[in-house]
């Protein structure tokens, strides 16, 4: 069993604690009463490259990685430093987040919010919602292509954006297949370096896949990302934007730190498009 299918695992089972607390009409209930959803993809419209902050205490990789008290306070600093959304990890065994934490930085902020959790069941998309979240995260890796369509028009129909994560060529194929047959809208999409099924770091797999993908899609890497170098590097070869936590989570002055890789992946993007 991989890494991933074990979190699955536990996923579900949380999952199944939930629901027995509140139904599904529950929680559906609660998402269609919830204000509208933030439009992440109007900050990338504007062309402007994109940290997405992420609040996470822990790793399946690395374990521990700071106690965040107050996840609401670090959001802010996130937001003062220019980050155009929050991500919010959600799954508690392994990344050790709550969907209590969700609601306090949607409450804290007023850019988009990222529910980073496996997304496994409608349920959990309806709970996004509910708990205010603007965009959710499907990982090709963990679902089928029935289910990322499925998943995927039920984002929209909630007024929400997705963030669909890929790790290989191959599950990149199988999006621009979706896509191509125009059963799968894109939003915005992650190249993770990390592989989810191993833990291995592919520093490379960004540069080898980005050209692949069509224009107009928002690129955003993931994973791997510690310094500014490494956020210019990736600027250069087509990111669009990041989605970074540790970095941040471990260093003193986030919201400086956001204002670094904003500068340098500006400066790098201008290199890169100038003629």
């Amino acid at each position: 069993m991989s890494v991933l299918d074990e979190i699955i695992v536990g996923v579900k089972e949380d999952l199944a604690s939930r629901k027995s607390q509140h139904t599904f009409d529950q929680m559906r209930s609660r998402a269609l009463e919830a204000a509208p959803a933030l439009d992440v993809r109007e900050y990338f419209a504007g062309g402007a490259f994109g940290v997405i902050a992420e609040v996470k205490r822990s790793s399946p990789s690395k374990g521990p990685l700071a106690q965040i008290t107050d996840p609401a306070a670090l959001a802010k600093s996130y937001e003062l430093g220019g980050a155009c959304a929050v991500s919010v990890l959600t799954e508690e065994r392994r990344f050790k987040g709550s969907l209590a934490d969700l609601a306090a930085v949607r409450g804290a902020v007023s850019i988009p919010v990222l529910r980073k959790e496996f997304i496994v069941d409608d349920y959990q998309i309806f709970e996004a919602r509910a708990f205010g979240a603007d965009i959710i995260l499907l990982i090709v890796a963990a679902l089928s292509d029935e289910q990322l369509v499925e998943f995927t028009n039920l984002t929209h129909s909630l007024g929400m954006r997705t963030l669909i994560e890929i790790h290989d060529e191959h599950e990149l194929l199988r999006v621009i297949r979706l896509s191509a047959q125009g059963v799968l809208s894109l939003d915005l999409l992650g190249i993770n370096a990390r592989n989810l099924k191993t833990l291995d770091i592919n520093s490379g797999i960004f540069s080898q896949l980005a050209p692949l993908v069509e224009a107009g899609v928002p690129l955003i890497a993931e994973s791997g990302i510690s310094s500014a170098d490494e956020v210019a590097a990736l600027a250069a070869v087509g990111a669009d934007g990041i989605l970074v936590g540790e970095a941040l989570v471990k260093d003193g002055d986030p919201a400086e730190s956001i204002r670094t890789f904003l500068h340098r992946a500006q400066a790098a993007r201008v290199r890169r498009l100038s003629p």
